[in-house]
């Protein structure tokens, strides 16, 4: 859909930036050579593009870490030379993985990590790692500023895996704001993309009220900046969960 969509647009190929994803498949996780390199053709097929401006290598934790740093980044490496891809990336949930890559691959290796859930009014534990991957040279995608759907109205979705405890505290968060005549949805967006450090904000929109919503916060935190009183507040009522996660792959270390 997305390439018929960019198709169809006319756009200047220069003037946007694809990413796409490679290990995680319907059958499972890959992060074979073999596997990655087929993936790209794939993406590129459907995407009716030929290169992507980045590839990353998802969910890592899911995989061998040391397959990762000696085979599957020296591949996309290789795509990189071919010149299907731009930028390297990886993505995951525990924070430790990206530090565990990042000391064992040359610098310059990974352009970009995609870190979700990290760096939100509930969980802000990203901002600890970001003056390392500064020094790494490395971008910051922070994902899931409204911790999939925790920091909404309507709450996440059954499948989430936050405990009642975190899931009925943001509730309580969202209902105050409510109260207040505020958006706690808003709020949380505002706060991911205050953090200057962090390049890009990646959040989901499934609607086009969803997108206006979400460029009208962005250009009202520009106009106005924060909303501190109300921030300071919620972030009162979160402070008995903050920082909370769930499990991924693997534990914290």
């Amino acid at each position: 859909m997305l390439g018929k969509g960019l198709k169809a647009l006319g756009v200047p190929r220069n003037e946007y930036i694809v990413s796409t994803k490679c290990g995680r498949y319907l059958e499972g996780f890959d992060f074979s050579a073999e596997r990655v390199t087929k993936s790209i053709d794939e993406s590129l097929a459907r995407l009716q593009l030929d290169y992507v401006d980045i590839l990353q290598c998802h969910d890592i934790e899911f995989g061998s870490l040391d397959q990762i740093v000696n085979e599957t980044i020296p591949a996309l490496q290789k795509l990189k030379e071919a010149g299907k891809i731009r930028f390297i990336g990886i993505t995951g949930l525990p924070l430790s993985v990206f530090t565990y890559v990042l000391d064992r691959v040359p610098p310059g290796t990974v352009d970009v990590i995609l870190s979700y859930c990290r760096y939100s009014i509930n969980d802000s534990t990203l901002e600890d790692l970001l003056p390392y991957l500064k020094s790494k040279g490395v971008g910051v995608i922070s994902a899931s500023p409204l911790a999939m759907g925790l920091l909404t109205e309507n709450g996440p979705p059954e499948w989430h895996p936050a405990s009642a405890e975190l899931k009925s505290t943001c509730q309580a968060a969202a209902a105050f704001c409510k109260a207040k005549g505020k958006n706690i949805s808003k709020l949380a967006m505002q706060y991911s993309l205050a953090n200057k450090d962090i390049s890009s904000v990646l959040v989901g929109m499934n609607s086009v009220r969803q997108v206006k919503e979400n460029v009208y916060a962005a250009t009202e935190l520009a106009t106005f900046g924060k909303d501190q009183e109300t921030l300071s507040e919620v972030e009162a009522i979160l402070s008995p969960v903050k920082n909370q996660t769930w499990p991924s792959g693997i534990q914290e270390s």
